[in-house]
């Protein structure tokens, strides 16, 4: 018999108080994140991001800018602050940014969040701590998380030729009005996107108004 032999994962005590019935049912309460359809187009293809697609796209470019620019933030708390930032979508569906229900639409978020805390198999004791610091919490890593959440629509926009933008009407200053406090937040991410309002309106794929 080989040495090799993997270490059991689980303690057979705690084992024998959980259901694993329980666990598969909330994997799947979580697997409804890919049925909710995002406006943003996925580059070099005809079709829409889903919101499960977003969150792993927010996690990996939040991870990768904290470690690029040798921010001080906690990694593990962004990393899952960034995976919880969309799950009360599950229940609230995806509200565009420039949509004029768009200031309620952290109602609804909010209660999809506390309905997925109560559901059996769910592990994540603090999960509406976590989706609470990350949509209205003031530390370094929710900031970082709002901006690179802003970032990502805008670069998928920019390199579908405005698709988006073209097909809703989007103007110029709803862009720069909703991008505007990255200024404080991230100055060198907020000279960027200046500097693309500026070409993409030039392009005709924003209104200039």
């Amino acid at each position: 018999m080989s040495s090799n032999t993997l270490t059991s994962l689980t303690d057979q005590k705690s084992v024998a108080t959980i259901d694993i019935e329980d666990v598969t049912h909330f994997l799947l309460e979580l697997d409804a994140l890919k049925r909710v359809n995002r406006r943003s187009y996925v580059t070099e293809t005809d079709r829409r991001e889903n919101s499960a697609e977003h969150s792993w796209h927010l996690a990996m470019a939040c991870w990768s800018i904290a470690e690029l620019f040798e921010l001080d933030v906690n990694h593990e708390q962004l990393l899952k602050m960034a995976l919880v930032h969309d799950l009360g979508e599950i229940d609230a569906g995806d509200t565009f940014l420039y949509a004029d229900s768009r200031h309620d639409a952290h109602v609804e978020e909010r209660a999809g969040i506390a309905r997925l805390q109560g559901e059996r198999g769910n592990g994540i004791g603090n999960l509406s701590e976590v989706w609470e610091e990350q949509e209205t919490g003031s530390s370094k890593e929710a900031q970082l998380l709002r901006v690179v959440d802003r970032l990502l629509p805008f670069l998928l926009n920019l390199n579908t030729e405005g698709k988006t933008w073209r097909e809703l009407g989007v103007t110029r200053s709803q862009v720069a009005g909703a991008h505007a406090f990255i200024q404080d937040s991230f100055a060198p991410i907020h000279k960027w996107l200046s500097h693309n309002i500026d070409y993409a309106t030039q392009q005709g794929w924003l209104i200039d108004a």
